[in-house]
């Protein structure tokens, strides 16, 4: 069979079994269906064989197996692939959705734009209504306000006719079609950046909604339902989890039928898990970048504010810039209100693939099954077993990975979306946190992480056996294709968003270690020849000496002072310090002489009387 006539057989398939759907009343989509054909294929429990050509009886069976799944709804598998496929069919990433907004403005504005260009007027009605039409063409494109709205429509005219008076119409209408759009774009994001600066001080504004404050409310308001339903489907994954681990612990494993979905509501929960941390991680971005753009939006109006102040007339190469950067900047503010728009209406859509858990796995239903169990979160299974490592030394041909060993260590790509690989296949599909500290295993180029060392060690024993488990286990359950990121394995059913972005799985590691080198002056003895010379002439130089040599004759002489010349050497013996000692120096203290003399003043007589007193103490009572 040709390959057209494949793809004829299996598009009359899908088409067959939608119609079957839609008759007993179930609308399924063509991508769903497609997805549950070739997961149906797959599954070896169906016993269909891929190498051979379906006959008719093998197509009726895929018919009759797709439309049994297709309408048991009632199984968490199918609400999983569901999911699945809306989620693949309807995310899209930031840069992807701006592009594709921006690509939908300029379709919906060009036949605005193209009555504006093509347009041959002459007469003054015409140029009047042509101008109009310009007006209308910058409030569509810049969004701020209506151009049905009186008052917009006058504050636009307004600012467009400073930098654009209807007098230059007829230059414009001799510019090239090209021109015409380039300076269109323009006038808008000048006549934008002139309403926001005249709205920033009060003096127009009519119809603009202060987007900065708006996604301030809106952002945490977006973050609070999508943090809570986070939250809701972990704890329902920790409860089942804590459920699976135990009945697999239990020597009894023959439980009641309904629990044996248990495990596909597991599925369902990680993979609302894993969709709610991709919205949630682009909500973050989107609350960064608008704090980066208040920031720079409030600078370029400060600076605006500076450079007109009270002037009357400013040239347009100062503040033309600076319209251009505010209406950019009033563009990216818009473009974050359409992301978080679309991430929370997306938020909301996947709630319709959970009530499947209400219905199966009431609250009194859990609290009844776990009862005496602990309930462990993923990061307290973490905890656990952080300071356990393994160790290298017990493995000769696998390599490790450690966090203190790889810079790039948390941007690894690990495969099973980091569930521990050896309980997926040892435990029929249980899904449990690996512990990238405990050791991450690089196995033919991938990155395989695990819940206990134990593991670890069993793991690395055999990989490509327990990889091979997984890879069966997961035919069986085809949600487990995209919940794992098994697309290199079954790259039939790899979602869109996943081949999109398959360059993100050649990411290294860059592993670092504590190194020293030495090397020795010289390791090889010197082989430098001192007697080489490169100048030819030096050469020549050294040639004629040495020829003239062969005709010279030596003579020596010898006198009488020179015949004893040799070399003699003395020896003598080198001066020492000597001292003396002399007799000790003494001392004596010896009285301070003291005289008095009485009676030199006078007295009652005449005649003076002076009397001499000697008041010198003897020595020896000093």
């Amino acid at each position: 069979m040709s390959h057209s006539q494949a793809e004829s057989v299996i598009k009359n398939i899908i088409r067959e079994i939608g119609q079957e759907c839609a008759m007993k009343g179930q609308t399924v989509s063509e991508t769903l269906v497609a997805f549950m054909v070739k997961a149906v294929v797959l599954d070896p429990r169906n016993e269909f064989n891929v190498d051979r050509t379906l006959t008719k009886n093998d197509v009726q069976k895929l018919i009759k197996l797709c439309v049994g799944r297709l309408l048991d709804t009632a199984n968490p598998s199918l609400d999983t692939i569901k999911m699945q496929v809306y989620f693949d069919m309807n995310y899209t990433n930031r840069v992807e959705l701006l592009n594709e907004q921006h690509r939908i403005l300029e379709v919906r504005l060009a036949p605005v734009s193209r009555d504006i260009t093509d347009n041959r007027a002459r007469t003054r009605e015409e140029l009047e209504s042509i101008y109009r039409k310009i007006v209308s063409y910058v409030l569509l494109r810049s969004g701020l306000g209506s151009p049905t709205d009186i008052k917009v429509v006058r504050e636009a005219t307004a600012a467009l006719q400073s930098v654009f008076p209807q007098t230059e119409l007829g230059i414009f209408l001799s510019l090239s079609k090209k021109d015409k759009e380039r300076q269109l774009k323009e006038l808008t994001m000048i006549v934008t950046g002139i309403r926001l600066f005249n709205k920033d001080c009060g003096k127009g504004g009519e119809g603009i909604d202060d987007l900065p404050a708006i996604l301030n409310e809106a952002i945490p308001a977006a973050t609070q339902p999508i943090d809570a339903e986070l939250r809701a489907s972990q704890d329902l994954a920790y409860r089942y989890t804590a459920f699976l681990e135990m009945m697999h612990e239990s020597p009894l494993r023959n439980i009641d039928a309904r629990l044996s979905m248990l495990k596909e509501a597991l599925f369902n929960v990680r993979q609302h898990e894993a969709f709610l941390c991709i919205i949630l991680s682009d909500v973050i971005t989107c609350a960064q970048e608008v704090e980066m753009m208040d920031k720079q939006f409030a600078a370029q109006i400060e600076q605006l504010k500076n450079t007109v102040q009270t002037k009357t007339a400013v040239p347009t190469s100062q503040v033309f810039p600076i319209f251009l950067a505010l209406s950019n900047l009033w563009t990216s503010f818009q473009d974050e209100i359409l992301l978080l728009s679309f991430l929370t209406n997306l938020t909301v859509s996947l709630q319709q693939f959970l009530g499947i858990h209400a219905q199966l796995f009431p609250d009194d239903v859990m609290e009844t099954l776990l009862g005496g169990v602990t309930v462990k979160s993923d990061k307290q299974r973490i905890k656990e077993t952080m300071g356990i490592k393994v160790n290298v030394s017990d493995f000769k041909k696998q390599e490790w990975l450690f966090p203190e060993t790889t810079a790039n260590f948390n941007q690894l790509l690990i495969q099973y979306r980091g569930f521990c690989a050896h309980t997926l296949a040892e435990k029929d599909g249980l899904l449990l946190p690996g512990n990238p500290a405990i050791g991450i295993l690089k196995h033919k180029e991938k990155y395989y992480t695990f819940s206990s060392k134990e593991s670890a060690y069993v793991f690395a024993q055999n990989p490509d056996m327990f990889i091979q488990l997984i890879g069966e286990k997961a035919k069986e359950c085809a949600e487990l294709i995209q919940l794992l990121e098994l697309h290199h394995q079954f790259e039939s059913l790899a979602p869109y968003s996943q081949v999109r972005s398959g360059d993100k799985h050649s990411m290294k590691p860059i592993t670092k270690c504590n190194s020293s080198t030495q090397t020795d002056t010289h390791i090889l003895p010197p082989t430098i020849v001192k007697s080489y010379e490169w100048n030819e002439w030096e050469l020549r130089r050294k040639a004629i000496k040495l020829a003239n040599l062969r005709r010279k004759l030596t003579h020596s002489v010898q006198t009488n002072l020179s015949h004893m010349r040799r070399d003699n050497s003395t020896q003598v013996y080198l001066l020492k310090d000597f001292g003396t000692q002399t007799r000790l120096d003494n001392s004596s203290n010896v009285p301070r002489p003291q005289i008095f003399l009485a009676g030199l003043r006078g007295g009652s007589t005449r005649t003076t009387c002076m009397v001499k007193v000697n008041l010198t103490r003897a020595v020896d009572e000093t």
